[in-house]
């Protein structure tokens, strides 16, 4: 162990516990003297902290404390901890040389000499930033596990409600809320596929035709950008693809033989954001009228969406059109654990 001590001569006991302490390059173990100088510094502290022991010994201990815990005066309360109880442990940010940080846990004692007079301390320190991360990165999944839960539960609520109060009898009502309730699931199992991350708009107009079985029609015309939805908004357009479709096939363009949906999707600078430009538009159904009470399905299709931008849904002569305009920043997929 570099020590500052001149004219000593090791015994053969101190060199093996400086062999010992040299050997142990996990840890960082630091001496100081009472006034918190630096007495010697092991491998494990050149590696972890990135100072040499040349560079170190003489100087403060404090220089691998961060400023806002300098200014606290933690280094001195660790010292003062330390002669109250013999020793202390925490865990904190601490500084290397290159001005980065890492996460420590530590202890710090005091260091006795032969006659049992407080001399100094000693201080070990461990890089445990990584355990730090892992927990941090456990806590965000929890989080976003109970808000989503609660999002979930929050629609199926929704769903049933309105399908039992809108259908006119019981049994429509558990179809459709069967349906419905179906064509969520698939969504979150086409997320869980991609570990609940990300959906491209592709993938959920594709999702949306094989739960209703119109995997192989070519009466959906679907074309645009690949843009990679986070886990709501992917939800959402899910939720809504289905009930156009469904009602697309009743009452719609697919209600015939000879009618067919378009679906255009783009991306555009409007008022210096870019954003999803979308329009689904059936043509060549039967005429429409304007309903004369808004249902669940309009309801679900504009609430749905308009989370997330503009929405308009036209009951056209020609067949359903829906328009949307939504901001990317608000849409697509952002890895929220490597922002936090």
């Amino acid at each position: 162990m570099y020590d500052s001590g001149i004219g000593h001569r090791p015994s053969p006991r101190e060199r093996f516990l400086e062999a010992i302490v040299q050997s142990a390059i996990d840890y960082a173990i630091i001496s100081t003297d009472l006034d918190g100088l630096v007495t010697s510094w092991n491998e494990g502290a050149c590696r972890i902290l990135g100072w040499t022991a040349d560079e170190m010994i003489g100087r403060p201990a404090t220089l691998f404390f961060t400023l806002d815990d300098r200014e606290r005066g933690i280094p001195q309360k660790e010292m003062t901890a330390a002669l109250d109880k013999g020793r202390g442990n925490d865990e904190r940010w601490h500084l290397r040389k290159d001005d980065t940080q890492f996460w420590a846990s530590g202890e710090i004692m005091v260091l006795r000499d032969e006659d049992d007079i407080v001399v100094g301390f000693i201080k070990i320190l461990r890089d445990r930033t990584e355990q730090r991360e892992q927990a941090d990165r456990q806590r965000l999944l929890m989080h976003e596990l109970g808000h989503r839960m609660k999002n979930t539960l929050s629609v199926v609520q929704s769903i049933a409600t309105q399908s039992l109060r809108n259908a006119r009898s019981l049994e429509e009502a558990g179809q459709t809320l069967t349906a419905r309730i179906a064509a969520y699931s698939k969504a979150h199992d086409l997320l869980l596929q991609k570990d609940w991350v990300s959906a491209t708009l592709a993938d959920i107009v594709n999702g949306a035709k094989v739960n209703i079985g119109l995997e192989d029609s070519d009466r959906i015309r679907a074309s645009g950008p690949s843009i990679q939805l986070g886990p709501q908004v992917a939800l959402s357009f899910s939720l809504v693809f289905h009930e156009l479709l469904t009602n697309a096939s009743k009452y719609g363009a697919l209600s015939n033989d000879v009618g067919v949906i378009d679906l255009l999707w783009s991306t555009e600078e409007i008022d210096t954001e870019i954003c999803l430009l979308a329009r689904w538009q059936e043509l060549g159904g039967p005429t429409i009228e304007l309903p004369k009470r808004s249902g669940f399905g309009s309801k679900l299709i504009i609430s749905s969406l308009r989370a997330f931008g503009e929405v308009d849904l036209e009951y056209a002569p020609g067949g359903l059109v829906l328009s949307v305009k939504m901001p990317l920043a608000k849409i697509e997929f952002r890895n929220e654990l490597s922002e936090l």
